[in-house]
């Protein structure tokens, strides 16, 4: 195919701004979906994405205008998948930038256009909802061209719900977007920008040629890998799989070759031809930087082996998180799973328990801390029970985001009180219009895992939007606090705070088991406790018997007598007696702070 017939872009916007509204218009615009075949969202097919109404997955998916071929690819817009769409950008030419006509530009809005600008890509803007009764498109065309320097003129005004200027944009596409650069005669070079795990075939991969032809009928060789595979086939997505002979340069396509061992064909590989290879590997990716950490343990110890399987299928799909096995006394054998955020965390727990029938447990998040030992020497911790003891540590650094908040104007005073709640210190503040404004903050990332977007949401009445970046790390007061259940300390409640908020962290986790542990024949205290001081403690009260309920009377010395009996029973019970805490108190008190 000619390279002047083909234009590969994607969609990014904010959360809500209508990304996979707009690409159900272009399918049915293109003609790519029967219309009797149509339902929102067609291109998030995934389950989850369409319970949660979010995009989780970035799709791809060519469609026909005119004499033009257009490779599609729909992105998420929250943060915790940004991964997601730096993969995606890497496969393109351009950006179709949709920004909210009643709500304006948003954090990830921004976040995501810089991200374009970074990999030299033509944006072309457009201002979706026009139909809503509360859109101002004209007000936020200026503020496009006030903050992104975007000319108010060149932004298409649309409705991805009516249709409305909807083929207006694909033409603007076609006309901006420079068509992809390489030639047919070298030999081939393409990149692997996606996966996932088929059943029945094997790894399913998508990849955008970048040089050379890619053949059914050649040996294709994948280069950091090392190994070499026949094609089973190689198609196009239109959205279905079609397959075709082969795939030129700029073209956007998918690849079967029946493999089984899912690090063959990771996300960043890159594919040759066996017999005449190309000479150097393309850029892959970036590896991305885990932000937040939590053990994985599933509730059946028999389990563990389904969940190692598991969770290198889904690293093949998401190669975004991390792990690395761990054990733990209270919980058994697990692993120590990172992520690059709380939401992206929870998708990556309920994906292992949906499309893999396991039962999990999670540990309370926690993040990457650099100690400084006595002897100078350093060592990085994820998981709290790792920290040495205080005697042994000179300092520990805690990990810092750069926190850009963008509101309402009259929410201004309520973010800053809740960033400085959260030891927050400020680096700037901008008006971007009257009635909007950007607040920057230093916040330290363990603040800002557990509940900072729902208090700053709530706080807001949900007109708050967020993102973050990595702001390197800073030294601080942290100490370990330990739960301990008649004197032993349990490593799944152990957690690494600010000296400041320990009370508070300990009382509340105490109180929470109180209620969660069932009585016992004997008195179980729970204390919280930093290294060998006890700053909390509660008690859960022993079962207790009517020892006396058979007395009819005489003198009192045999109801003590009774009663001093009951108690050097319940003593030699305490002391060799072992706490029974059911599942269901883990998996209650892990989500403290929900």
């Amino acid at each position: 195919m000619e390279l002047e017939r083909i234009r590969n872009t994607s969609i990014i916007a904010h959360i809500d701004h209508g990304k996979s509204t707009l690409a159900d218009r272009l399918l049915e615009l293109t003609g790519a979906v029967d219309v009797r075949d149509m339902r929102a969202q067609y291109l998030d097919s995934m389950e989850l994405e369409r319970e949660r109404g979010i995009t989780i997955k970035l799709q791809s998916v060519r469609l026909e205008w005119g004499d033009h071929i257009i490779n599609l690819i729909d992105t998420p817009g929250h943060v915790d998948f940004g991964y997601e769409v730096s993969r995606s950008l890497a496969a393109c030419e351009s950006v179709i930038l949709v920004v909210d006509a009643a709500q304006g530009i948003e954090a990830q809005t921004l976040a995501n256009c810089y991200l374009a600008m970074e990999n030299d890509l033509e944006i072309v803007a457009c201002l979706n909802k026009i139909d809503l009764p509360a859109a101002e498109p004209d007000k936020c065309a200026a503020e496009i061209e006030q903050v992104l320097g975007i000319p108010a003129d060149d932004i298409s005004h649309i409705s991805a719900k009516t249709g409305e200027g909807v083929a207006e944009l694909l033409d603007a596409v076609v006309a901006t977007t420079p068509c992809p650069q390489g030639s047919a005669t070298e030999p081939l070079q393409a990149l692997i920008f996606d996966s996932h795990f088929d059943q029945y075939r094997g790894v399913v991969s998508s990849v955008r040629v970048v040089n050379g032809v890619m053949s059914a009928r050649s040996k294709l060789r994948f280069m950091h890998a090392g190994t070499t595979h026949d094609p089973d086939e190689i198609g196009v997505r239109t959205p279905g799989n079609q397959p075709v002979e082969e795939l030129g340069p700029g073209e956007t396509g998918y690849l079967i070759a029946g493999i089984k061992n899912v690090g063959e064909a990771r996300s960043g590989e890159t594919v040759t031809t066996d017999k005449n290879p190309a000479g150097e590997p393309l850029d892959g990716y970036a590896e991305p930087k885990p932000m937040v950490f939590s053990g994985l343990y599933p509730i059946e110890g028999d389990e563990f082996t389904d969940l190692r399987e598991a969770l290198e299928k889904l690293r093949l799909n998401d190669s975004s998180f991390t792990y690395e096995p761990e054990t733990s006394g209270a919980l058994g054998f697990g692993f120590r799973c990172g992520f690059l955020g709380l939401l992206h965390m929870e998708i990556v727990r309920e994906r292992l328990e949906r499309e893999f029938s396991l039962s999990l447990i999670s540990t309370a998040p926690s993040v990457e801390y650099r100690v400084t030992r006595s002897d100078n020497s350093s060592v990085v911790v994820s998981n709290p029970s790792d920290l040495p003891p205080a005697g042994e540590i000179s300092s520990i650094a805690e990990p810092y985001l750069k926190v850009s908040v963008l509101t309402p104007s009259h929410y201004t005073g309520t973010v800053m009180d809740l960033c400085q709640g959260r030891r927050g210190e400020m680096v700037k503040m901008e008006y971007l219009s009257p009635e909007r404004v950007e607040i920057v903050y230093r916040l330290p990332l363990g603040e800002v895992v557990i509940d900072f977007f729902d208090q700053l949401k709530s706080r807001t009445q949900g007109y708050a939007s967020l993102d973050y970046e990595p702001d390197g790390y800073v030294v601080n007061s942290l100490v370990r606090v330990d739960v301990l259940l008649h004197g032993d300390a349990v490593d799944a409640f152990s957690t690494i705070v600010h000296k400041d908020n320990a009370y508070s962290y300990g009382k509340k986790m105490a109180e929470k088991l109180k209620e969660l542990i069932p009585r016992q024949q004997f008195e179980v205290p729970i204390q919280a406790a930093i290294g060998g001081k006890i700053i909390a403690r509660c008690t859960v009260r022993a079962f207790r018997k009517d020892v006396t309920a058979k007395l009819y009377g005489g003198d009192v010395t045999r109801k003590n007598k009774l009663l001093a009996k009951q108690k050097r029973g319940k003593k030699r019970m305490k002391s060799i007696g072992r706490v029974d805490i059911p599942q269901e108190a883990f998996i209650s008190a892990l989500q403290l702070h929900d």
